[in-house]
Parts: structure tokens; C-alpha cells; sequence
């Protein structure tokens, strides 16, 4: 099992060179994120795939030595497909190879950085050994696909991914949203509403800065 702390590792596959450095440099400046050195073609693709194990490939749809959704299609990898062919066929032909989100050229930096923004919510959410619940899958695709809360997950439900999140660690408003695959809002929201119910402890640490962070665990019964 990936660690939250271990930073996803992205290749990016564009036989245009300038175009495959910005979209690397997107990636570089995530936090979180290790963008390896953009590959030109297929072949490069291959040997890269072998040898790096990408979690997260960003593939053009046509490429000079052949086909980039049919490589997603068996790359075994976690990707987005960045095209400029807008025509349906493609786009559903990279919804079937297994692509988890398609972003047509030219597209804003904000749109690839919002999507990893997304793919790592989701990745984080998706993290556990142990069996999912269907709140818990229903939250991981409305994440990657643009919702904002899955309307079947109840207040209960999200609270409980909360606590789950928590566990026996300590933890900030942010660093559980980022756990569980929610906004940094929807996880300050309910973390005080279960602190208001002591069903977790707030303290305050004070950094560098002087501002006071608030710190959350999950109360002693």
C-alpha cells in the first residue's frame, strides 16, 4: 500500500516537446507530486513504464509510433488522456482503454492542475487494504469527476470517514481532507460539530508564525 506521504510519480507522453515541458512542470509544481522526464513517443513510453512504475501516465492520444489510448489500454497505470481530437468516438474510445479523466487541447495550466488536485483526493481515499464501502466509492468518483459531495454520502457517513481518518493520530482540518477525499471546508465543518458533540479533542499548537493551529484526535471514551 502507497503511504500518504510517498509522492506520486508522473510521466507525461507528448511527441510535442515544448508542450510535454509544460505539462511536466504543471505536475513539478503540485506539491505531492515527482514529474519524471517526459517521454516523445511509444517506444520511450514502454521503456519508461518498465523502468520508473509511474503511478499517473498524462498520454496524447496520437503519437508518432502509434496509437497513446490503445498504450493506456495496457499500461496497467492510473491515466488522463490530453488530446486535441474532441470528437466523441475518441473520448469514449479513451473512457474504455481505462483513462480516468480526458482533457482537450489546448487547455488551461488551472484545468491539468485542478485534475491532479482531484487524482490525489481520490488516491488517498482509495488508499485502504481493507474493503470499501459503497460511501466511500461513490465519494472517490464524484471527487475525480468534478462533484463536490457525493449526494448519497449522509452527514453520519462523512463524519464517520472523518474519525476513520483520524484514527489513533492527530491531525489538522486540512490533513484530514486530504485523507479523506473532501474539501478542507466540508472537514472543518464536521470536525467541529463532532468536537461540539466530544467525540473529538481540539487543541491548539502554535508554529513559527504565531498563528495557533487547531490539532484534532479522536476523544478517549
Amino acid at each position: 500500500m502507497t503511504s500518504t506521504s510517498d509522492p506520486i510519480r508522473v510521466l507525461v507522453v507528448d511527441d510535442d516537446f515544448r508542450v510535454a515541458g509544460l505539462h511536466r512542470d504543471i505536475v513539478a509544481g503540485r506539491a505531492g507530486f515527482v514529474a519524471l522526464e517526459p517521454v516523445h513517443s511509444l517506444a520511450a513510453a514502454t521503456r519508461a513504464l518498465a523502468t520508473h512504475t509511474p503511478d499517473l501516465l498524462l498520454v496524447d492520444a496520437f503519437l508518432p509510433d502509434g496509437d497513446g489510448i490503445d498504450f493506456v489500454a495496457r499500461a496497467g497505470a492510473d491515466a488522463f488522456v490530453l488530446s486535441a481530437a474532441t470528437d466523441a468516438p475518441t473520448v469514449r474510445r479513451a473512457l474504455r482503454a481505462g483513462a480516468i479523466a480526458y482533457l482537450a487541447k489546448p487547455f488551461d495550466a488551472r484545468a491539468l492542475d485542478d485534475r491532479l488536485a482531484r487524482y490525489a483526493r481520490m488516491r488517498n481515499l482509495l488508499r485502504s487494504d481493507r474493503p470499501l464501502e459503497q460511501d466511500h466509492i461513490d465519494r472517490a468518483l464524484s471527487i475525480m469527476h468534478g462533484a463536490g459531495e457525493s449526494a448519497s454520502v449522509s452527514r453520519s457517513a462523512t463524519e464517520q470517514l472523518i474519525l476513520d481518518g483520524l484514527g489513533g493520530s492527530e491531525a489538522s482540518a486540512a490533513e484530514i481532507a486530504d485523507r479523506v477525499g473532501i474539501s478542507r471546508a466540508t472537514a472543518q465543518r464536521h470536525l467541529s460539530a463532532l468536537a461540539a458533540r466530544g467525540q473529538v479533542d481540539v487543541r491548539l499548537r502554535y508554529g513559527t508564525t504565531g498563528r495557533p493551529e487547531h490539532r484534532y484526535a479522536v476523544a478517549d471514551r
